[in-house]
Order: C-alpha cells, then structure tokens, then sequence
C-alpha cells in the first residue's frame, strides 16, 4: 500500500484574496515580518496497490481531474511506502 500527498497551491500569477486576507490579519496581529501569504490545499490519499509506476499516473489523473483547477492552481504530489 502507498500513501500519496498532495499540495494544491493558487498559481504565482493569479490573485489570492484569502491569502491577502489572512497576510493583513497577521499583521493587524503584530506579525509584520510576514511579507506573503498563500493558501493551499493538503490532502492524503491511501492507494491499494505497491506498484508507484501506476500509483503516479493515477495520482496525476486524480489531481487534473478532480482535486486540482489546473487553470488557477498548480499541484505536486508525494509518493510514501
């Protein structure tokens, strides 16, 4: 059995309101030093199977179709086990 994780973050070009959001609210906070913030996405997903070949390819078939808007968002993932 492997273990996939997944990062989805908003891409470099495209705006990301709740990360202005949260950055204005840190410092509201007193946490000025913080200069960016950007707003993911994490996700595990348990794979019944051994073979990481095929695990990969299903893993990007995944994310292009259901758990990424690849237009706005770019992902990466990671394989475990």
């Amino acid at each position: 059995m492997l273990k996939a994780k997944v990062y989805v973050t908003i891409k470099q070009s495209v705006l990301d309101p709740q990360g202005v959001a949260v950055q204005g609210a840190l410092h509201s906070m007193g946490f000025h030093e913080v200069g960016s913030v950007r707003i993911g996405k994490y996700m595990e997903l348990q794979l019944e199977t051994d073979d990481r070949f095929e695990a990969e390819a299903r893993v990007k078939a995944m994310c292009e179709k259901l758990l990424a808007n690849t237009v706005v968002e770019d992902y990466r993932f990671e394989l475990e086990g």
